[in-house]
C-alpha cells in the first residue's frame, strides 16, 4: 500500500483528491498539510509540513508557490518521493525543484491533466507540420476568476513547447496594447481570460491563409488533475532519484 502525505489537502483539488483515492487500488491518503484546519478530514492534518510526524512514501503537492520550497526541502530531509502540481512558481522556485530530483524523484508537470498532455504533443506535431507554411501561433486560456497567476503555467508550457519544436526561433507576446504594429510572424500570442467558475480551457490556434486549426481541451471539473496527480504519485513511488513527467507517464 503506497501511503500518500496530501499538501494543501484543504484547496479544491487537495478535497477532490481526498474524496476519489479511495477508488484507486494500493494507494492510501494517510495525513494532510494546509495552513488552514476548519474542513474535517479522515486523516490528521498538520498547519506546515515540518509539523508533519507520519510516514508517508509519497508527497503530493497541491498548494501555493510559497509553500512549495519548504515541502521539498522537507521531501529531501526525509528522501520522499514529491509529485509537484502547484504552478505560478518563479525561476528560482523550478530550478529547486529540478535539483531536488537528483537527491529524490520529482514528479513535475504544468498541468496534471492526461487530456492536456496529449494535446500538447499534438500542438508540437501540428507546429512542425506547418512551420514552412505562413501559420500564426496564439494560445488562449480560460480559467475561474480566483486564479492568481496568468497566464497559466499550462499555457506557458504549451508555448515552451511548440518554441522548442521550432528551434527555439519564436517570441512570446503577451499583451498586443501597449505596441501599434503589425504582429510580427515569429512570434507565439499567449492570452488570459478570467471569470465566472471556468476550471480550465486551453486553445491553441494555428491561423494561415483561408483556413485555420484550433486544438481545444477543456476541463470540466477538477477531477481530471486529481486523477492524474493520484497516477503520478503512484507511478513515482517506486522510482530512482530524478525529473519525471507525464510524458513518463503516458509512456510508461
Amino acid at each position: 500500500m503506497i501511503k500518500v502525505l496530501m499538501h494543501g489537502c484543504n484547496g479544491k483539488v487537495g478535497q477532490t483528491i481526498s474524496r476519489i483515492i479511495s477508488q484507486h487500488e494500493g494507494i492510501q491518503l494517510v495525513a494532510g498539510v494546509d495552513p488552514y484546519l476548519g474542513i474535517p478530514n479522515p486523516f490528521p492534518v498538520f498547519s506546515h509540513i515540518n509539523e508533519c510526524n507520519i510516514a508517508v512514501d509519497v508527497i503530493i503537492d497541491f498548494s501555493t508557490a510559497p509553500a512549495v520550497i519548504p515541502m521539498i526541502q522537507y521531501a529531501v530531509s526525509k528522501k520522499i518521493p514529491t509529485v509537484v502540481c502547484t504552478t505560478g512558481l518563479s525561476a528560482e522556485d523550478i530550478a529547486y525543484v529540478q535539483d531536488a530530483s537528483t537527491t529524490i524523484p520529482v514528479f513535475f508537470s504544468a498541468n496534471m491533466s492526461l487530456g492536456v498532455n496529449l494535446i500538447i504533443a499534438l500542438a508540437k506535431r501540428a507546429a512542425e507540420v506547418l512551420s514552412d507554411s505562413s501559420f500564426d501561433i496564439e494560445i488562449i486560456e480560460k480559467h475561474h476568476n480566483q486564479k492568481i497567476d496568468a497566464p497559466s503555467g499550462t499555457a506557458l508550457a504549451i508555448a515552451e513547447a511548440i518554441n522548442e519544436t521550432l528551434d527555439n526561433t519564436y517570441n512570446f507576446r503577451y499583451d498586443r496594447s501597449t505596441v501599434r504594429e503589425k504582429r510580427p510572424k515569429k512570434e507565439i500570442g499567449i492570452h488570459a481570460v478570467r471569470g465566472g467558475t471556468i476550471v480550465g480551457e486551453h486553445e491553441i490556434l494555428f491561423a494561415g491563409n483561408d483556413e485555420f486549426i484550433s486544438l481545444t481541451h477543456q476541463a470540466t471539473s477538477k477531477e481530471v488533475f486529481a486523477v492524474g496527480a493520484i497516477k503520478a504519485a503512484k507511478f513515482l513511488a517506486s522510482k530512482t532519484p530524478g525529473l519525471y513527467n507525464m510524458e513518463h507517464l503516458l509512456d510508461a
